[in-house]
């Protein structure tokens, strides 16, 4: 990927390697608490909410070709159980490692002899930018890779009743009574030939009760 256009140091995500003073070999290791951008996680499925902490801990190390950034963000993510519905919370803690590379280096960390047309290669690599470089995309990546695509509440959850939607695990004995199909057409038959008796016997009545009156 290109170098991103004038890097905002004020961006908490923002990380300036100027103490390194590209010294292969040199370190820095920094903690930082941020607050998560949006739409940091599986949209619709699971994520960490937007302005939520995440917690950051990371090494810088100089390299020949750049700095080599190696790290782990921690945060709680919110989502929804697939099976059952209801929302759920997820500690999560996500490790990355991003190669940031100097824009007048080659892969051999040497400068560049002249400019090549080799832009199909630099779209797959983070470039430093004034000696900063945005941890933003590599830490959406990391987040994205330690989500489950299936979150559940809990791993035996036996979701939801098929036939009325009631969550099986606050009613372990919820069921319904199945009906064959088969004998459900016969009792429908009988219950059409217990009603003609009647009518027939109702009939039969009411024609006695005539007779008697005459």
């Amino acid at each position: 990927m290109a170098s991103n256009a004038r890097l905002d140091h004020r961006n908490p995500l923002v990380f300036d390697t100027h103490e390194l003073g590209r010294r292969p070999g040199a370190l820095q290791r920094l903690t930082r608490t941020v607050d998560a951008p949006k739409d940091l996680g599986l949209q619709e499925v699971i994520g960490v909410p937007e302005g939520a902490p995440v917690e950051l801990e990371l090494r810088l190390e100089s390299v020949m070709e750049g700095v080599l950034v190696t790290g782990t963000a921690r945060a709680t993510a919110e989502g929804e159980c697939v099976r059952c519905l209801e929302p759920l919370e997820l500690e999560l803690e996500a490790d990355f490692q991003e190669m940031f590379s100097y824009p007048d280096a080659d892969d051999r960390g040497r400068p560049k002899a002249e400019p090549a047309d080799d832009a199909e290669e630099d779209e797959d690599r983070l470039f430093l930018e004034d000696g900063m470089f945005d941890l933003e995309p590599v830490l959406r990546d990391a987040v994205v890779l330690a989500l489950p695509m299936q979150p559940v509440c809990q791993e035996d959850c036996p979701g939801l009743c098929s036939e009325c939607g009631a969550r099986l695990a606050d009613d372990p004995d919820h069921h319904h009574d199945a009906v064959d199909i088969r004998w459900a057409a016969l009792q429908g038959l009988a219950g059409t030939m217990q009603d003609g008796e009647k009518d027939e016997m109702s009939g039969a009545e009411a024609g006695v009760d005539e007779k008697q009156e005459k």
